[in-house]
C-alpha cells in the first residue's frame, strides 16, 4: 500500500465531492504539481484558522508564508493548537493595521508575489492595497471571483463580483468581467463563455442590471473586452440550463455551459455564493484580481479544501505573471 500524497492526505475527509463526482480543487492541486512554491506575505495570521491555512498550503509546497503580525500572539496560536512554525519567517507588528500595511509594503519590495489575508477584516486589508501612494493599484477595477466547485454541475463555476464592489457602474462591470477572463485563461479555458445575470433575459430600462447586461455585450464584440463570449441578460435558470432556455426560445452559445456568473450586485452574488454553498453543497475558494499580485481572501468559515484551493488558484495566476514577464523580456 503506497503512502498518501500530501495534496490527498491534506485534502481527504475533508468535505470531499461523491465518489462520482470530478474533485475540481484536486484537478487545480494537480495543476500546481511541480511548480516552485511562492513567496506569500500572510496579513494577520492570529487565529488557527488562517495560521494553519497559511501552513497548509506551505506543505503542500504551494506558498512560502511570511507571516506578518503580532509574533508573540502568532506564536501563542501556534503552541495552543499544536501547528509547527519551522523557520517560517515572521514580521513583528503591533497591530491588524500596521499588519496590512507591511505586508503590502513585503509585495512592493518584491519579497513576496502573493498576498493572503489573515484573521483581520477585508476592508482593512484592501484599503492597504487600494493607498494611492503605497498600495497596489493598476489600472484595473478590484474585483472578487469565488471559484466553485458545484457538485451538481459539470465544470468550475465563477462568480463575481460578489465581495468587493457593492453596486458596481458600467465600466466597473467591465473591469470585472475583463478580471474573471483572464482567471479562467490562466486555468486552461481559452474562451471562457460568461453569462451575465439578471432577474429576466429581455432587456428592459424598470431593470438597470439589463441595459448593463446589453451594453457589456456590445462592448464584447467591439473589442472593448476580449477573450470571452459574454451573453446576457440571462435569469439564472436559463443561464445554467440549457432546457430552460430552450423553452424560453433564447438561442446562446452560453446558456447552460458558462464558466463566468456575472452577477448585476454585490448583495445578488454573495446570496448566489451561499445559496450554492450551504443549500447545494458547494465549495467557494475566494480570490481578489486587479490588484499587482493576486490576493488570497478567505473567511474563517472556509473549509481547508476551500482555503487550499484560494492558494492553488493564486500559485496558478502568480505562474502566469512570471512567465508572461519572462516573454517579455525577450
Amino acid at each position: 500500500m503506497t503512502a498518501a500524497s500530501p495534496a490527498t492526505s491534506a485534502m481527504s475527509g475533508l468535505a470531499a465531492p461523491a465518489a462520482d463526482a470530478p474533485d475540481k480543487y484536486a484537478t487545480l492541486l494537480a495543476r500546481c504539481a511541480g511548480l516552485p512554491p511562492i513567496p506569500t506575505a500572510v496579513a494577520h495570521p492570529c487565529d488557527v484558522a488562517s495560521l494553519s491555512g497559511a501552513l497548509e498550503a506551505a506543505e503542500l509546497g504551494l506558498i512560502l508564508p511570511i507571516l506578518v503580525g503580532p509574533a508573540a500572539r502568532i506564536r501563542q496560536v501556534a503552541a495552543e493548537h499544536g501547528l509547527a512554525l519551522g523557520d517560517t519567517p515572521i514580521i513583528d507588528t503591533a497591530h491588524s493595521h500596521a499588519s496590512a500595511v507591511r505586508a503590502v509594503e513585503a509585495v512592493r519590495a518584491g519579497d513576496a508575489e502573493l498576498l493572503m489575508k489573515g484573521s483581520l477584516h477585508t476592508d482593512e486589508l484592501l484599503h492597504a492595497v487600494t493607498a494611492s501612494a503605497s498600495g497596489l493599484r493598476t489600472g484595473r477595477r478590484l474585483s472578487h471571483v469565488f471559484a466553485m466547485d458545484v457538485p451538481s454541475y459539470h465544470k468550475p463555476l465563477f462568480i463575481t463580483d460578489a465581495a468587493v464592489n457593492i453596486f458596481p457602474t458600467l465600466n466597473e462591470k467591465a473591469d470585472i468581467c475583463r478580471n474573471a477572463i483572464d482567471l479562467v485563461r490562466v486555468l486552461g479555458v481559452d474562451r471562457p463563455k460568461v453569462a451575465i445575470l439578471s432577474a429576466v433575459e429581455t432587456v428592459t430600462d424598470k431593470i438597470p442590471s439589463t441595459i448593463d447586461a446589453a451594453a457589456l455585450c456590445t462592448m464584447s464584440r467591439r473589442g472593448q473586452i476580449t477573450n470571452g463570449l459574454l451573453d446576457g441578460p440571462l435569469a439564472f435558470d436559463n443561464a445554467i440550463s440549457r432546457e430552460a432556455a430552450i423553452t424560453k426560445g433564447i438561442d446562446s452559445e452560453v446558456a447552460g455551459d458558462p464558466d463566468i456568473l456575472l452577477v448585476p450586485d454585490l448583495e445578488a452574488g454573495n446570496m448566489l455564493a451561499k445559496q450554492l454553498t450551504f443549500l447545494a453543497g458547494a465549495e467557494a475558494a475566494g480570490i481578489v484580481l486587479g490588484a499587482r499580485v493576486p490576493i488570497i481572501l478567505t473567511s474563517r468559515a472556509d473549509s481547508v479544501r476551500a482555503r487550499i484551493g484560494s492558494c492553488a488558484i493564486a500559485v496558478l495566476l502568480a505562474h502566469a505573471r512570471r512567465t508572461a514577464e519572462a516573454a517579455a523580456q525577450v
